[in-house]
């Protein structure tokens, strides 16, 4: 497959910044481990280790803004919008469930991964369909 420049770079970019995103939450789970950090330092531990999800969302956006492909900007978008409709359809559904006393509470933390999950899936159900199409 063939990646635009523009793609090189966000994939660089992207791995930078989730690298850091892993490194920063293992450090957080070995202080909590080794140390007794105080209610202040643990917020300010998981602030500094959600930052990475903010420098994700922005990577995104630079790629968008850079990504000269019409289409592939096109799928992108989609795939991403697709990917917020199902997680705020879930998140809707799982409140009322959550209101009427009928679940139990979820970690809001799981928001970002859902999305990402949706957004891959639909990013995968548009190729096969652009597949099924040019073959037809």
């Amino acid at each position: 497959m063939n990646r635009t420049p523009a793609a090189q770079r966000y994939l660089r970019r992207f791995t930078v910044v989730t690298a850091a995103y892993v490194l920063l939450i293992a450090a957080n789970v070995g202080v909590s481990w080794a140390f007794d950090p105080s209610q202040t330092i643990l917020g300010l531990m998981a602030i500094v280790a959600a930052l990475p999800i903010v420098g994700m969302l922005i990577v995104l956006g630079i790629y968008l803004r850079e990504e000269s492909d019409e289409f592939v900007r096109d799928r992108i978008v989609l795939s991403m919008l697709i990917g917020l409709g199902v997680l705020l359809s879930l998140s809707s559904i799982l409140g009322m469930l959550q209101f009427e006393g009928l679940v139990g509470e979820l970690p809001v933390f799981l928001a970002f991964p859902i999305w990402c999950g949706a957004w891959g899936i639909a990013q995968s159900l548009l190729a096969l369909r652009d597949k099924r199409a040019d073959a037809a």
